[in-house]
């Protein structure tokens, strides 16, 4: 059985992970092999602290997409890859790795999961995960004051610096390649629920036929 590469974007604050979680619990865990395109951060400990701050974090540069790439493909050959481990903190990728093994279903989530063609053509069914911009605002500010401990200065500022330019530059425009788009994100059960039924039918499907 070929393995379904499935893609979930939107923008930060979007509600995305939320959706891929929901999905994840309908389907079953322990089909899924779920990558996160924020764990693919470049490292930055050749950096000092102050050069680390100003790295724009949300152009498709500051991502390792090409690695990510290589470990949807040896998921879809069948073999274990290991994911980095990221500290947002200090922005540097931890010594530690996770093991993704193979499953029935190749998940990749973030913001920019559509705006690479390499790996959108490995995708076979694409979600773009839409939430108004004040709602996202909010909860961006919420998660980077309460979970990172930055200030609410540093997160306003980043948020109009590079946050907001680089979403309508690179993260809105790549929801036209979605196949799928979830409005008001994790809110939107009945929507996470039909691409869940779908998923399982065609899995279903596959397993059958195999």
């Amino acid at each position: 059985m070929t393995p379904v590469v499935l893609g979930i974007a939107g923008g930060t604050g979007s509600g995305k992970t939320t959706v891929a979680r929901a999905i994840v619990e309908r389907i079953g865990v322990n089909r899924v092999a779920y990558l996160e395109h924020d764990s693919y951060y470049h490292d930055l400990s050749h950096l000092d602290a102050d050069d680390r701050r100003r790295v724009n974090f949300d152009h498709p540069d500051a991502f390792d997409t090409p690695l990510l790439v290589e470990h949807v493909r040896e998921l879809l050959s069948g073999r274990s890859v290991e994911q980095p481990e990221y500290s947002y903190t200090d922005s540097v990728r931890l010594p530690a790795t996770r093991t993704i093994e193979p499953r029935p279903v190749i998940m990749v989530e973030g913001i920019l999961a559509l705006e690479n063609e390499p790996l959108r053509r490995l995708m076979d069914i694409k979600i773009f995960v839409d939430t108004d911009d004040d709602i996202r605002l909010l909860r961006r500010v919420r998660r980077d004051t309460q979970d990172r401990g930055r200030s609410l200065d540093s997160v306003l500022g980043q948020y109009e610096a590079t946050v907001r330019p680089m979403h309508l530059a690179f993260v809105h425009p790549s929801r036209r390649h979605a196949d799928v788009i979830i409005p008001r994100g994790g809110r939107n059960q009945v929507a996470i629920q039909m691409v869940s039924d779908g998923l399982q039918r065609r899995l279903d499907s596959e397993s059958n036929a195999d």
